[in-house]
């Protein structure tokens, strides 16, 4: 199997990102995007789904964190849908659920090409230092967008650090699951024989 890997740059009047993507990593991160907690779920996010991910942001945060977490969000759902190209061979559907103290979050995935988003939830408190707790859901949003996927995702809990931070691992380990190459199979996973 040649290496699921991909590199995007984008560069707006509000952003300018690099990013490399592998799919089949070993979860190691560097990770810049000027926010700290921001930084750290991206680094959650490559270690849960041992994706290799190296991602640079300099973005507007005179502004706020908007433009960064989208942005950011918009290159690594671009990156994912190179890298996996046709998607032929993969699982394609997946779900995980995953806890953090009193939070659990849900996460459901079809890798179909079809780009639809939900969410069922509500963040406790509206800031996690420097980031604001809704971008969590509106970064899942952009990253299904752009990765071609139909993605389901719910959250419950007290803390907002942990609710994120549960969402994050979950979106993750659900990811790796829908990914994986299903070595039974030869082709796309459809019986319309393409994604």
């Amino acid at each position: 199997m040649s290496q699921r890997t991909a590199t995007v740059s984008r560069e707006t009047s509000e952003t300018t990102i690099e990013c490399t993507l592998t799919v089949d990593g070993s979860g190691t991160a560097e990770v810049d995007t000027g926010i700290g907690f921001f930084d750290h779920m991206c680094t959650a996010f490559a270690e849960h789904g041992l994706f290799d991910l190296e991602l640079d942001c300099d973005g507007d945060l005179h502004v706020d964190d908007h433009h960064t977490v989208e942005d950011v969000a918009i290159v690594v759902g671009t990156a994912f849908d190179e890298a996996l190209g046709d998607r032929a061979g993969i699982v394609r559907y997946a779900d995980r659920r995953v806890p953090l103290d009193e939070a659990v979050a849900d996460a459901v995935v079809d890798v179909s090409g079809r780009s639809r988003f939900y969410f069922d939830g509500r963040f406790s408190q509206d800031r996690i230092g420097e980031f604001t707790s809704d971008m969590a859901r509106h970064f899942a949003e952009s990253l299904a967008m752009h990765a071609g996927l139909t993605l389901h995702l719910a959250v419950d809990g007290e803390n907002a650090h942990h609710e994120v931070e549960a969402l994050f691992k979950a979106l993750a380990r659900t990811l790796d699951d829908a990914t994986r190459i299903d070595e039974r199979r030869e082709g796309t996973p459809s019986t319309k024989g393409t994604l």
